[in-house]
């Protein structure tokens, strides 16, 4: 396995917004919550300290917004919720992106609101008609296991049905 980007390494990859393409997230997979991003601005550099804006486009087209501060600890974000949810914390890393830094993979760890997953992430405005068989030829480089993979649903894929 490649080794995980670093805090400074980040900093310059995660600003701006990014396409969930692929994700065994059961918040993404119901049906209800389309077309999700992430869009992270840097607020803090020492430790690194971004924000986030998770939107998602309903089944009747409202967008909704889930927006939230992740502060890095040691080899990870710890990720807060604004207004209420300030009551709610996750943790999140990002083992792996791609050479060029348009495609990354989010881990996330089981918390009190949600189970463990991964999200398969695209740099918004890119065109990138293939995600599957990049992450698939490189899923080392992702810190993705065969097993991780193979939990993936593929949102394109889905929304093509």
């Amino acid at each position: 396995m490649l080794t995980a980007p670093d805090e400074h390494q980040l900093a310059e990859i995660l600003p701006g917004t990014w396409r969930v393409v692929a994700t065994n997230f059961p918040m993404w997979l119901r049906g209800d919550r389309l077309d999700p991003t992430f869009t992270f601005a840097t607020r803090g550099t020492e430790p690194l300290v971004l924000t986030d804006d998770v939107s998602y486009t309903t089944q009747t087209g409202e967008v909704k917004h889930l927006l939230g501060v992740d502060t890095w600890r040691g080899e990870g974000f710890v990720w807060r919720g604004k207004g209420l949810g300030r009551l709610v914390s996750s943790s999140w890393t990002v083992p792996g992106v791609s050479a060029a830094g348009t495609i990354a993979a989010i881990r996330f760890s089981k918390s009190l609101v949600s189970p463990a997953g991964i999200d398969i992430v695209v740099r918004d405005g890119i065109s990138f008609p293939e995600p599957r068989a990049a992450v698939a030829t490189e899923s080392k480089r992702f810190g993705l296991t065969t097993e991780d993979f193979a939990s993936l649903s593929w949102l394109s894929e889905q929304n093509a049905s």
